[in-house]
């Protein structure tokens, strides 16, 4: 299964932060490309890059088109991103991150949702009760998916659980979420429907009027990106601005060698002191529903 480590640049809260990702030997990895997909693939376990621990608001996310791919805070307009508490959530309401060696690609068509792909790695909401921090590598059992349509493009959010859970055992498909945990499917439609409004935005819409699919139907969605991701990696397919570079698969025109991975962690600036979060992070925006 192996564990990860992840080493800090760059001041905490600031444009430059970064958090680059080691194996278990201590070598540099990019957690988009030499992070398994599978952590257990018989039993459809998966590994999850958490981006955004629950509660928190920073938009923190896997690097896609910087070499090694280091987990930043997206910029708008030159500032650092926070998403808005829109009531009565506070940041996000699971722990928030992505699936590995998975990709969505912008020039495939989605089948189901009729919009191509948003160009990231697929999105993972843990509806686990231990809040994770940024960085963590966690193993989960996938139970359904979300299909988001985000300005024009499909935007999957796969539920899951950390294996790990007291309660992970009980979950076995999306109902279980519906029936152990009642509320959090239709406080996460919420979430995603509203989390832009307050920067000036729309509601988002989604496919399938909004319904989860199930446990199947998510992990067909997940393999689909897992065989994107395969074309991207092995120059099959036209990554665009994406950072392939990678540490360890061994077919990819794209691996570096373990100095010119430290070379560029080394040219990251060194960790700094951290810069505190803007108070109006906290704020709460109160809004009707349409």
């Amino acid at each position: 299964m192996g564990s990860y480590s992840v080493e800090e640049r760059g001041a905490p809260n600031t444009l430059e932060s970064r958090l680059f990702f080691k194996n278990d030997k201590g070598q540099y990895i990019s957690p988009f490309h030499d992070i398994p997909i599978y952590a257990d693939a018989g039993e459809n376990v998966f590994n999850m890059v958490v981006e955004v621990p629950r509660w928190t608001n920073a938009k923190m996310e896997i690097a896609t088109k910087d070499p090694l791919n280091p987990i930043k805070q997206d910029v708008k307009k030159g500032k650092l991103r926070y998403v808005a508490n829109v009531f009565p959530h506070k940041g996000y309401i699971w722990n928030y991150g992505a699936i590995p060696q998975t990709w969505e690609d912008p020039g495939h068509k989605d089948e189901n949702t009729g919009c191509c792909g948003d160009n990231d790695p697929i999105d993972v909401c843990d509806i686990g009760s231990k809040v994770c921090s940024r960085g963590e590598v966690i193993q989960v059992k996938v139970l359904g998916t979300l299909a988001l349509i985000d300005e024009g493009e499909t935007d999957w959010k796969v539920i899951a659980i950390n294996v790990r859970d007291p309660e992970a055992a009980n979950y076995h498909n999306i109902d279980d979420v519906r029936r152990i945990k009642p509320g959090y499917l239709e406080a996460t439609v919420d979430w995603f429907r509203r989390y832009k409004v307050p920067d000036g935005k729309p509601e988002n819409q989604f496919a399938f009027n909004g319904e989860f699919k199930d446990k199947n139907f998510a992990i067909d969605i997940i393999k689909t990106t897992h065989n994107h991701w395969r074309a991207l990696v092995c120059k099959k397919t036209d990554g665009g601005e994406i950072d392939c570079t990678n540490t360890t698969v061994s077919d990819s025109p794209f691996i570096c060698s373990q100095q010119l991975a430290k070379a560029t962690v080394a040219a990251a600036p060194s960790f700094g002191t951290c810069e505190p979060i803007p108070a109006e992070v906290d704020k709460w925006f109160y809004y009707e529903q349409n």
